[in-house]
């Protein structure tokens, strides 16, 4: 199995598990990934995942060695069989998940290379945890892959143009503070602990009031497509369904509850 999977009461881990490409993943894993997403998005007692990737690193982009045993088969570049053409919310992705718009959140924890195709699954989650000795990088430049699984959409809209242009256009490699001064990585901890950090990070979200922080989630999602005014209505409309939650909330601190920043 390339992809795994483990629940920790409602945390969801996926893990990759290609020790022997460095997670590189070709159209049987990309398939294994969606599927195990997808899985996460329909289980409704799995509110948070963690995206893994085993052995010490995330992931090295897609399988270029399977790639190109697959051209010289005559099989059209190993990627005809999947559908990239659909645009819905459940829709797979060269590399599996990258164009699935969940509704809950999804960690990465970054070890090692998350690169080219890797560095695009990383972007496409919500937040990154990544080792100190950990590196991005649009290393597919030097080979003419072009970013297919959003890296050309996330990162200019996480890091701004000016810094995106400089990853896009160098390939060059990213390590984890500056990654961390650009915005890209979330947190950064030591060798060997992205993963549970990452999980710890998960139980904190998990134990929030779900329907508000989902809907916070969701609004700041649907807000880069609309003029001002329209994305702050539609701020307004999610929010006000959650009014009831935060008159709860307010007892619940009036009463004494996590006061002076406690969680």
């Amino acid at each position: 199995m390339t992809v795994r999977t483990e629940s920790f009461d409602d945390i969801r881990v996926v893990t990759l598990d290609r020790p022997d490409v460095r997670n590189a993943v070709d159209s049987a894993t990309a398939r294994d990934l969606h599927a195990a997403f997808l899985a996460f998005e329909d289980d409704a007692a799995a509110k948070v995942a963690v995206f893994h990737g085993a052995h010490g690193h995330f992931c090295a982009g897609w399988d270029l060695q399977f790639g190109a045993r697959a051209a010289r088969a005559g099989e059209g570049g190993a990627l005809a069989d999947l559908d990239f053409d659909r645009a819905d919310a459940r829709a797979i992705g060269p590399m599996g998940p990258s164009r699935l718009r969940l509704s809950k959140p999804v960690i990465a924890a970054v070890s090692g290379a998350a690169v080219a195709g890797g560095m695009e699954l990383a972007l496409w989650c919500d937040m990154r945890v990544m080792e100190a000795d950990a590196y991005f990088g649009v290393y597919c430049r030097r080979w003419g892959v072009p970013l297919i699984d959003g890296g050309t959409v996330r990162l200019p809209r996480l890091i701004g143009m000016g810094h995106a242009m400089d990853l896009i256009l160098t390939g060059r490699k990213l390590e984890a503070d500056e990654a961390l001064r650009m915005g890209l990585a979330n947190r950064v901890v030591p060798h060997g602990q992205a993963r549970e950090a990452a999980i710890a990070l998960a139980r904190q979200l998990a134990a929030f009031p779900q329907a508000t922080m989902l809907a916070d989630r969701e609004s700041a999602y649907a807000q880069w497509d609309m003029p001002l005014p329209d994305a702050l209505q539609q701020e307004w409309q999610r929010g006000k369904a959650r009014i009831p939650d935060a008159l709860e909330g307010a007892q619940r601190f009036a009463a004494g509850q996590g006061r002076h920043g406690r969680f």
